[in-house]
């Protein structure tokens, strides 16, 4: 058995944070029946956390090489785990044990997924005539016993999982793709890819923490389905990123771009980004009369786009009918997801990039996030939007949701230069300011694809371009009745039994 992570990474408190990290230098039961019942409860919803036995800790982080443990050992461990894990924690709770060799050492590595079934309590002591029940919780890297306002809030989280945790009870195993869970797993350098395709697809998804049940019928999380499903939309409907580019008439004119990104998390993610770099994002040069050396700025940076389209995914409620929406205006680029932040943030601490949420919304599609580089957790994605902007001279962001925390939108104003550019260049002069638009580079893309498909089967339907390139209908529409416009295109025929003529290349 193998874990779905790489422990190097795991050692340096990356991408798991130190907080959900214990390091026990030997095995004291006590001790780490206490830690389990903790990490169990999940109190702010990080996704558990991980105990390394045979590794020594110093000022809260691993001692190296690690002191190990006598290999004799490990069986009985174990044993004492499972009887522990049945008496002495109620509801019942089993970890994940899986040994490793660290630097020649035996480590017994614990992994405490957050419970389906809290909260947990586990007895105060092991000693025979103790039968005192407390629960646990953590707060930073400390296991505490939950008491007073804590334990109320706990008790007040009782069936209350996680929606990306929980178990979907409309899929089968067969749902997911094992092709996609053994890419992961290379991706991130996990150990488990080795002994993968040995596994059949029940046991790879216990090991990977994305199938739950009894044995005998055991069935997906909905992390699972996110993340391992090629069509994960078929379970939640709106799972999906809409891009949107509006001209300079904004959502008021007759006139827009649109693109839709659908598929697993990371290929979702993944495709969004890098359409908006290919074809939204373009560069200013800036002329100084002092000075020979020309200032470059983008229109947005990159960076900040990445942090609030990955923050909007991490953090939305995927049992809300609502797509995550990225709008291009003339001077703004705003990204939108539903439902809004947790009731604990206040706009003014977030605004002023101090806000951490009481829990997370989503704590298992936060690991895979983390695993994948895609994000660091911690509250880090507000002041990373903030820098990314402040480094490009551009205006700060601004962060907005209602009273009702009904939504959340980010909001990046496009850099003043590069502005001045998409407005000389709609007046027909550019000046000393140079820049290529956003709407000649979206609409040329889209057009070339359109075309290419209308050459290789001139039958094709309005709605199979839809599907094909992921537009809406009415985005498909749009860039049919331009093209006819400017001569490209012409249909001969009736709409159901006729057929696409391509009379010339665009631009010709």
């Amino acid at each position: 058995m193998s874990l779905p992570i790489n422990i190097n990474d795991l050692l340096k408190g990356s991408p798991v944070e130190w907080e959900r990290l214990e390091f026990k230098a030997g095995w004291n039961p006590e001790d780490v029946l206490h830690t389990i019942c903790a990490f169990a409860n999940d109190f702010h919803n990080l996704g558990g956390g991980y105990i390394l036995i045979g590794i020594a800790e110093k000022n809260g982080r691993p001692v190296l090489p690690p002191i190990g443990l006598d290999p004799a050992q490990l069986d009985g461990i174990q044993k004492e785990l499972l009887h522990v894990g049945f008496n002495a924690i109620a509801p019942w709770y089993h970890p994940l044990a899986v040994p490793v060799m660290i630097d020649g050492a035996q480590v017994l590595v614990l992994w405490v997924q957050g419970g389906q079934t809290r909260p947990y309590k586990a007895k105060r002591s092991l000693a025979k005539d103790c039968k005192d029940y407390d629960y646990y919780i953590r707060k930073g890297s400390s296991t505490l016993r939950a008491k007073g306002a804590d334990e109320a809030e706990l008790m007040s989280l009782a069936a209350s999982v996680p929606f990306d945790d929980r178990i979907n009870q409309q899929a089968k195993v067969a749902d997911l793709s094992r092709d996609l869970m053994q890419a992961y797993l290379q991706q991130v350098g996990s150990e488990l890819a080795v002994s993968a395709p040995s596994l059949s697809l029940a046991d790879l998804g216990r090991q990977m923490g994305v199938i739950g049940g009894p044995a005998e019928a055991p069935m997906p999380l909905n992390v699972g389905l996110m993340m391992f499903n090629p069509e994960p939309w078929r379970f939640f409907p709106a799972m999906q990123i809409d891009i949107v580019w509006f001209p300079k008439e904004g959502p008021g004119g007759d006139k827009f771009s649109e693109k839709i990104f659908r598929g697993p998390v990371p290929q979702m993610t993944r495709d969004a980004l890098d359409y908006i770099e290919r074809n939204l994002i373009f560069d200013t040069v800036i002329k100084h009369p002092d000075r020979a050396e020309a200032t470059r700025v983008v229109n947005f940076p990159l960076a900040a786009i990445e942090e609030a389209l990955v923050n909007a995914i991490y953090h939305r409620g995927y049992d809300t009918r609502e797509p995550i929406e990225v709008r291009i205006e003339h001077s703004d680029l705003f990204v939108i997801s539903y439902p809004g932040p947790d009731r604990s943030v206040r706009l003014q601490q977030l605004c002023d990039g101090h806000a951490r949420p009481r829990r997370y919304r989503n704590r298992r599609i936060g690991e895979f996030l983390k695993e994948l580089k895609f994000t660091e957790g911690r509250a880090t994605g507000i002041p990373k939007i903030m820098l990314a902007m402040q480094r490009n001279d551009s205006p700060p962001a601004e962060f907005e949701f209602d009273e009702d925390h009904s939504y959340f939108l980010v909001r990046l104003p496009i850099h003043p230069a590069a502005l001045a550019a998409k407005d000389a260049k709609l007046g027909g002069a550019l000046g000393a300011v140079t820049g290529q638009t956003a709407q000649e580079t979206t609409q040329e893309t889209t057009q070339e694809k359109i075309l290419g498909l209308l050459k290789n089967c001139p039958s094709i339907t309005r709605q199979e371009l839809a599907v094909k390139l992921g537009l809406s209908p009415d985005g498909i529409k749009y860039h049919l009745q331009k093209m006819k416009l400017n001569g490209v295109i012409h249909h001969v025929g009736s709409t159901k039994a006729g057929h696409w003529e391509v009379l010339k290349p665009l631009g010709a």
